[in-house]
């Protein structure tokens, strides 16, 4: 069995100032994210449901806000509740999405009034809090998972954006080209163990813990995830119309909702156009394919003959290092994410080419395995051997079985606070409207030497 190897702990060795101000940072960082998402739009646009798949804008803010009250002034904080009446409307779990417009929601500048006078409280807070002696709080771990809370709705309200009508509001440069280096279409990873998850990473939830050991047999993996080029390839070879490469879950969904290409795509005198936060553009071939179904990506990988990997076949190629032996926090080391790494943070509105992020490449040799675009796997989310839910069933317990499955590496609209080579995102194997993309993978024999 291959030994355990100590895991990195990044915020082991601040002291208790130093801890506050990186919380502090985080905070403050997600905060100046969801300004930008919130004041693109003007007060009717943010009150409007742009569609039944999304909640209005207005209730994420508002939402950010009550998770935050719960957890940080009530809970760490010990203090009286500051809008005890909107715990039952920004309760996500007792309300659809689709529903949340006929709730007594607050309005713009109310919502504003209310997360500013909230992040007051949990700033103050912070700087009083023991940051050891309780597991919620130990290296501040309360105000990282709302930190993630907040990113992870940012990206939520990110995804509206590319939902909402109308001419462009959120404008960013374009991410960095491909270099003139042509990568190879797979890496080839060896059989053997690795350590999968993690028990150390001081932000990491629930479900990405503890660490344990797993086999992976011998596979082929992408280099990349499957650009706009190659998926073209399989649309115009009459893949959406051929029920061969498809699950009956997957041809039942592609039939009944008529679909025959990836959202926000539409063909325009023999050439294929997308639609981009309010921009028409050409599909850019050297992109990787984004708003693509499960099913869709697992139809794609059956045309290639390929499969879709598996989550613990992602993480190896990920984490994993042949010379040390040990599982790395990121492809590229233990280091945060740098602009070099990986496109992340809504940098950049779109996915970069294919190859673009040499330095973020992993030491099996695969690239942008974080950032660019969420990529399905063909698990199912589950907790590993010895998951213990923390500090609530519902941010991932409730989820457990077959009706999700699971993406990994974040997108170009993830931040890095919310990323890392162990997080777990899973969705219903129909969405579209989110910032998903894929790699395939395929079985391999043991290379002898």
């Amino acid at each position: 069995m291959t030994a355990q190897i100590e895991e990195p702990n990044p915020l082991r060795e601040l002291s208790p100032q130093d801890l506050r101000a990186h919380a502090a940072e985080a905070l403050t960082r997600a905060r100046a994210r969801s300004a930008v998402l919130t004041d693109a739009v003007d007060d009717e646009d943010l009150v409007r449901q742009h569609s039944k798949l999304m909640s209005p804008l207005v209730w994420d803010l508002a939402h950010i806000g009550s998770q935050e009250e719960l957890w940080l002034v009530r809970d760490v904080g010990g203090r009286e509740p500051l809008r005890g009446d909107l715990d039952e409307i920004y309760d996500a779990f007792l309300h659809s999405r689709a529903d949340r417009p006929s709730l007594p929601m607050l309005g713009p500048a109310d919502a504003r009034g209310y997360v500013r006078e909230v992040r007051a409280k949990s700033l103050e807070i912070l700087e009083k809090a023991p940051l050891d002696g309780r597991r919620l709080t130990e290296n501040a771990f309360a105000f990282g998972m709302i930190t993630q809370h907040e990113q992870q709705h940012d990206e939520t309200m990110l995804a509206t954006h590319q939902l909402r009508k109308g001419e462009p509001v959120l404008h960013a440069p374009a991410p960095p080209a491909a270099g003139p280096a042509k990568l190879p279409d797979e890496v080839y990873v060896p059989a053997g163990s690795f350590t999968m998850g993690t028990s150390a990473e001081p932000w990491a939830l629930d479900n990405e813990r503890p660490a344990h050991q797993v086999f992976v047999g011998a596979y082929y993996l992408d280099t990349t995830p499957v650009t706009n080029g190659a998926y073209l390839e399989f649309l115009e070879s009459g893949g959406y119309d051929d029920e061969r490469w498809w699950s009956p879950a997957g041809w039942e969904y592609r039939s009944a909702n008529g679909i025959v290409a990836p959202r926000f795509w539409r063909r325009e005198a023999g050439t294929w156009w997308r639609t981009r936060f309010g921009v028409h553009e050409r599909v850019p071939a050297a992109e990787p394919v984004l708003h693509v179904s499960y099913y869709e990506a697992e139809a794609y990988a059956a045309w290639a003959g390929k499969r879709l990997p598996t989550e613990q076949e992602w993480e190896k190629a990920a984490r994993y290092d042949p010379v040390s032996g040990r599982s790395r926090r990121f492809p590229w080391g233990d280091d945060e994410p740098r602009p070099e790494h990986a496109n992340l943070g809504q940098r950049h509105l779109r996915p970069a080419e294919a190859g673009a992020y040499p330095a973020g490449a992993s030491p099996l040799g695969v690239h942008q395995l974080i950032g660019d675009v969420w990529e399905w796997t063909s698990s199912d989310i589950h907790g590993y051997p010895g998951f213990a839910a923390f500090p609530y069933r519902e941010y991932s317990e409730v989820f457990f079985g077959p009706d999700y499955k699971v993406l990994r590496g974040g997108s170009f609209g993830t931040d890095s606070a919310a990323i890392r080579g162990t997080f777990r995102n899973w969705d219903y194997p129909i969405r579209r409207q989110i910032f998903s993309g894929f790699r395939c993978a395929r079985d391999a024999r043991e290379e002898v030497s």
